[in-house]
């Protein structure tokens, strides 16, 4: 399984280390708000693919899902583009910081499945 792992902060450690631990697991690019930064984690986890864009680390070839550990606010809109793209997605609590959001990324689980 390809994963993209957005947020490369605590939570997103977190996860990375978790997945080190997983057969079949590969991390295929990490999202992150600064190259810097998040180029050093990539670097701690053997991550081939950084950028600070989701739309690039969605496009990687073969990706078959995303883990959110962004702020909050960016989990809504993140999820959405997530299953836009065909990508299964798993965001950290709470999955939106209001309930339109949440009915929101509802509507397109609906309709994407």
């Amino acid at each position: 399984m390809k994963v993209v792992l957005a947020g490369p902060g605590a939570f997103g450690i977190k996860h990375l280390d978790a997945m080190r631990n997983i057969d079949g697991v590969e991390v295929v690019s990490l999202v992150g708000r600064t190259l810097d930064k998040t180029r050093a984690v990539a670097d701690d986890y053997d991550v081939p693919h950084v950028t600070t864009d989701l739309a690039q680390a969605l496009a990687q070839p073969g990706v078959d899902a995303a883990i959110l550990c962004t702020p909050t606010q960016q989990h809504a809109a993140e999820a959405i583009q997530c299953m836009q793209a065909g990508v299964h997605v798993q965001a950290e609590i709470p999955l939106a910081d209001t309930w339109e959001d949440a009915r929101a990324v509802d509507r397109v689980q609906r309709e994407t499945g």
